[in-house]
């Protein structure tokens, strides 16, 4: 039981044109607890987030942190308040050091010359602190996601931050580097930081959160310690219905080979590749990151050229050497990152929807923007797309509703091989659950799909198979995907077993 609050958010409102995003939201942080903060994606969970950390101005509503008012007009009143929020895009300069990231803006000088000396040590007692090892002088552009993100975490406690947001800290964490980013979270709990943590995966809720707080059409639908929900109920309070199941695989009946790669080889990232993909199936490529998963979709897509190897569609071999050899054949690629690969994020989401699109929206050098809004509404309908209207710009999305996006264009391109990589990535249970229904429709239209996945309950959720890749190779396949679990998938991805199981 919480004595007292670190911070109070009381009855907080924030509309846009024609947009209610907040609607009287209270959250409640205590000293030294970590609040699992989780909605879908245009819950509102952002635009709180942004009210604290001085993005953005609410209508109306009050903060009180260790229970004096405060009033947050810009990010460094919230600074001056002990708010620190690391977000999922870095907020680092990459050609600037560790160090100099860290103090960037409070330099500490000595007889008006820079002190480096100081700093670096101060940012080497911070990398301490928090336990990993990070050169100060390094560099951030050569530095792993892992380490970005202890910059960042460095800085915050630089500020003296007492309430810390992260923003999806996970998302393109290998399973070691989640472990050790939970060992940091304990010593900020343990030092009476409070943490608010957003992130769609469950599993970590459940092992690193003390509360949860669910958010939902804008308002806040409930709050509850850890240990008194269950998995299912969660979903429920997220989406505000009951799903039966959290993965709803439907098998496909299963005909002739539609896509086959034999010997793939892409300098020392794919050695080798060689698999089958057959009509109505989903097969599931995993692996650690770096194994050479998304460096082989990369190469059937034509986004890289192949040193060696074959691409057969239907029995027949393609001379892919660009994605445009790909798409023509029938052949898509959802991007793992498709805010920089996926989208054009300036331009409208009807403008997106159509670029792959135009030889069949155009005609004599023009778009037939009648044609091209008719056939993108009915996918704004299909998919359920949260969008004001078709102008709407890419990069003002939810992160789920971008991905939806991704999906109307390939779809309306009727391509007949679907790579998925990371296909929820950042995206929440109930617009997952839209997309795997999406996966079984279009296996029951007789299309190989094939999900590149690093969510071990997803791919064996989903999958008819399973392929792990080790150090660019193949290294075991699963037949009986009902029967197989997560440690036999590891074994394989770490190199420990090659098999077929």
């Amino acid at each position: 039981m919480i004595e007292s609050f670190h911070l109070e958010m009381n009855k907080i409102c924030k509309s846009f044109p024609g947009v209610r995003a907040l609607d009287n939201v209270d959250l409640l942080l205590g000293r030294g607890e970590v609040l699992a903060l989780m909605g879908e994606n245009g819950a509102g969970k952002s635009t709180l987030i942004k009210t604290l950390s001085g993005a953005i101005i609410p209508d109306s509503g009050s903060i009180r942190i260790e229970g004096k008012s405060i009033t947050i007009h810009d990010p460094v009143d919230a600074q001056n308040a002990g708010v620190a929020v690391i977000y999922q895009e870095f907020n680092l300069i990459p050609s600037l050091s560790a160090r100099e990231n860290i103090f960037l803006g409070r330099e500490r000088t000595k007889c008006g010359f820079l002190n480096r000396r100081e700093e670096s040590r101060n940012a080497a007692d911070l990398f301490e602190r928090i336990g990993v090892r990070v050169n100060p002088e390094t560099p951030c552009n050569r530095l792993s996601v892992a380490q970005q993100q202890a910059v960042e975490i460095a800085k915050a406690l630089s500020l003296d931050a007492r309430i810390i947001v992260m923003d999806e800290p996970s998302a393109t964490l290998t399973l070691q580097e989640v472990k050790s980013l939970f060992a940091i979270i304990r010593d900020l709990k343990s030092h009476g930081i409070g943490v608010i943590y957003i992130s769609h995966r469950l599993d970590e809720i459940f092992e690193i959160a003390d509360r949860v707080m669910v958010m939902r059409d804008g308002r806040n639908v409930g709050s509850k310690p850890v240990g008194e929900v269950t998995r299912s109920g969660l979903i429920e309070m997220m989406v505000g219905r009951t799903l039966e199941e959290e993965f709803p695989k439907v098998p496909a009946k299963q005909g002739a080979v539609r896509l086959a790669v034999k010997d793939l080889v892409r300098s020392r990232a794919v050695k080798g590749v060689s698999f089958e993909i057959r009509s109505g199936e989903i097969l599931a490529l995993t692996g650690l990151v770096g194994a050479g998963r998304t460096e082989t979709a990369r190469l059937i897509f034509g986004a890289d050229p192949l040193d060696s190897g074959t691409i057969t569609l239907d029995g027949k071999e393609l001379k892919i050497r660009q994605p445009k050899d790909a798409i023509r054949a029938g052949i898509c690629l959802l991007t793992e990152d498709r805010k920089s690969q996926g989208l054009i994020l300036g331009q409208s989401v009807r403008t997106n929807f159509g670029l792959p699109n135009l030889p069949k929206l155009s005609a004599f050098g023009f778009v037939k923007s009648r044609h091209e809004r008719e056939a993108f509404g009915s996918y704004v309908e299909q998919l359920k797309i949260k969008i004001p209207h078709q102008e709407q710009i890419a990069k003002n999305l939810s992160g789920g509703n971008q991905q939806k996006v991704v999906l109307a264009k390939w779809l309306e391109a009727n391509s007949e091989i679907v790579i998925f990589d990371e296909p929820t990535r950042g995206i929440d249970v109930g617009t997952k659950y839209e997309i795997y229904l999406l996966m079984n429709e279009l296996a029951a239209r007789g299309k190989a799909v094939l999900i590149i996945g690093s969510e071990l309950p997803e791919v064996l959720g989903m999958a008819d198979r399973i392929l792990v890749m080790h150090e660019g190779r193949i290294s075991g396949e699963i037949l009986d995907v009902s029967n197989a679990t997560q440690e036999e998938i590891m074994a394989m991805a770490v190199g420990l077993e090659q098999s077929s199981i």
